[in-house]
C-alpha cells in the first residue's frame, strides 16, 4: 500500500490505531488500563517530599506525584492533569500546568494570548487564523494557541474545535467540588490518531482492518528486540529494570566505514523503535566502533531525526565509557507489556 494510511480498528479488545506509510509501519496507538496522558483529576493533597519540592497526591486512581510545589497544604484540594505513564510501582506524573489539546488548538489556563503556530509564515493565512480566533473564543486568563495543521484548515471545523476546547476548560475549571473526582479523560487512540497525525492520509475503519492491511505482520516484528538496518546491519533494543540497552552491531561489513555507517543507520532508526515499542527513561547506546572525529556527524543526524518525532527526547551525551545516553519521556506504556 503506497501513500499514509491511518487505520482505526482494536487489537485483543483494545481500541487501536496504525499509521502505514508506503507500506511500513510509522506508528501504533494502543488503549492501556492505565490513565491516559491529559486526564484531569480533583486530587488531594497527600504528603510532601523534602529535600525534593514535590508532593505525592491522592487521586481515584491512586497516588500522583506532583513536582516543584509551593504553597500547597496536605488535604487541599487542586487540579492536575496527567503528563506521561508511571513507572512500575511509581506514582502518576501529573503537572498543575493543564492543557485542553485538540486537532487545530489547545487551550491554556492561566496563560492568555492568542498565538499560532511559527511554521505558519504566510501573513495572509496568519491573519485569517486571528479572525477566526477573535470571533470564536474570549479568553480572559485563558489562552489559544492554533496548530500548524489550521494551514488551509475549513474555518468552521477550526472555529468548532476552538469552541469545543474552549468549552471543556470552562466546565472543568468552573466545577466548584473540593472531593477527589475524574474531570476529564484522555483521549484514546482512535482520538489522539485524528488529533496528531495530521498529513492528509487515507482513513480504513472496517472491523479487522488490521489483518487485511499487515498491521498483525508488522506487530509481530516490533515485538522482537533485533531491528534491521542497512547493508545487513542491525541493533537491540532491549528495556531492563533501570534503562533501555540499544547494541548497534555492523553484521558481516568488515570495511573501514562500517562503524560510522551503522551508526548512522541507528540515528535513522531509533526514533521509530523507541516511538513503536512505546519506549522512554534512560536509554543507552552502545555504538559500533568509530572514530571520535565522527561523533559530531552521528550527533547532528540523531538531532535531526528525534527532531520529527512527537515524544519529548533530550540527547544527554557521551559518557567517559563511548556510550551515548539520551532521557525520553515516558509518553506510552512499552507495548510489549500491552500485546502480551
Amino acid at each position: 500500500m503506497k501513500g499514509r494510511s491511518i487505520i482505526l480498528d482494536h487489537y485483543e479488545g483494545r481500541e487501536a490505531a496504525a499509521l502505514m506509510v508506503d507500506g511500513r509501519l510509522e506508528d501504533f496507538l494502543i488503549g492501556a488500563d492505565a490513565p491516559a496522558p491529559g486526564t484531569i483529576y480533583r486530587a488531594i493533597a497527600d504528603r510532601p517530599v523534602k529535600g525534593q519540592g514535590g508532593m505525592f497526591l491522592k487521586t481515584h486512581n491512586g497516588p500522583a506525584f506532583l513536582r516543584q510545589v509551593k504553597g500547597l497544604s496536605p488535604g487541599q484540594s487542586l487540579l492536575v492533569q496527567v503528563t506521561g505513564y508511571a513507572e512500575p510501582g511509581k506514582a502518576l506524573p501529573v503537572t498543575q500546568k493543564l492543557l485542553f489539546k485538540s486537532r487545530y488548538a489547545i487551550v491554556t489556563p492561566g496563560a492568555p494570548g492568542i498565538n499560532i503556530s511559527r511554521s505558519i509564515k504566510d501573513e495572509d493565512e496568519r491573519d485569517r487564523l486571528l479572525e477566526i480566533a477573535h470571533d470564536t473564543f474570549s479568553g480572559g486568563q485563558t489562552g489559544l494557541i492554533l496548530r500548524s495543521c489550521c494551514m488551509g484548515a475549513d474555518t468552521d471545523a477550526i472555529a468548532d474545535d476552538i469552541s469545543q476546547m474552549a468549552d471543556l476548560a470552562q466546565r472543568v475549571l468552573s466545577d466548584q467540588s473540593h472531593d477527589m473526582d475524574v474531570l476529564a479523560e484522555g483521549d484514546g487512540p482512535h482520538l489522539l490518531a485524528w488529533r496528531d497525525w495530521v498529513e492528509p492520509a487515507e482513513v480504513v475503519t472496517e472491523p479487522g482492518s488490521f489483518d487485511v492491511h499487515g498491521i498483525l505482520e508488522e506487530l509481530d516484528l516490533v515485538r522482537h528486540a533485533r531491528v534491521s538496518l542497512e547493508a545487513g546491519a542491525h541493533l537491540f533494543v532491549e528495556p531492563t529494570r533501570a534503562l533501555v540497552a540499544v547494541d548497534v552491531n555492523t553484521g558481516a561489513d568488515a570495511s573501514l566505514a562500517a562503524g560510522i555507517k551503522a551508526n548512522m543507520a541507528c540515528a535513522r532508526a531509533l526514533p521509530r523503535a523507541l516511538r513503536l515499542k512505546g519506549l522512554g527513561g534512560q536509554i543507552v547506546l552502545d555504538l559500533a566502533p568509530m572514530p571520535k572525529k565522527d561523533r559530531r556527524a552521528f550527533e547532528t543526524a540523531l538531532r535531526q531525526n528525534f527532531k520529527q518525532d512527537d515524544v519529548e527526547t533530550a540527547l544527554v551525551g557521551w559518557t567517559p565509557l563511548g556510550h551515548y545516553e539520551l532521557q525520553r519521556k515516558r509518553a506510552r506504556l512499552p507495548l510489549q507489556e500491552l500485546l502480551g
